[in-house]
């Protein structure tokens, strides 16, 4: 049983890590992925998505397509594809430390290279 809360709390200390630093490579601040509901606003921010797509994230149903879209643009955003973002979606621990420390560079919003 021990064993299995190490593991639980090590991969939540791994994941903190890869938002935190995806957050800085997009020049944002690190720490506003660890406060709640204003990562998502930063992360919406990121991805070149309106604010009142935070509200869209509040409806049943719909708030499943919305972070499909938004993850989906995270992945453009750093210059990756469609795989990746499955890889995302249904490995998520995997991806996101890949993504954070891997040697992907923010695009920009979507993909759209920043001057």
């Amino acid at each position: 049983m021990e064993v299995i809360i190490v593991i639980y709390f090590a991969v939540i200390i791994l994941m903190i890590a890869a938002m935190w630093t995806i957050f800085s490579k997009a020049g944002k601040p690190g720490w506003a992925s660890i406060v709640p509901i204003y990562n998502i606003i930063v992360l919406l921010e990121i991805v070149g998505k309106a604010l009142w797509w935070l509200l869209l994230m509040l409806i049943p149903i719909v708030n499943i397509v919305i972070l499909i879209i938004v993850i989906h643009q995270l992945s453009l955003s750093f210059g990756k594809g469609g795989g990746f973002t499955a890889g995302l979606i249904l490995l998520g621990a995997i991806f996101y430390p890949i993504l954070a420390f891997g040697d992907a560079k923010y695009l920009g919003a979507g993909g759209q290279q920043t001057n």
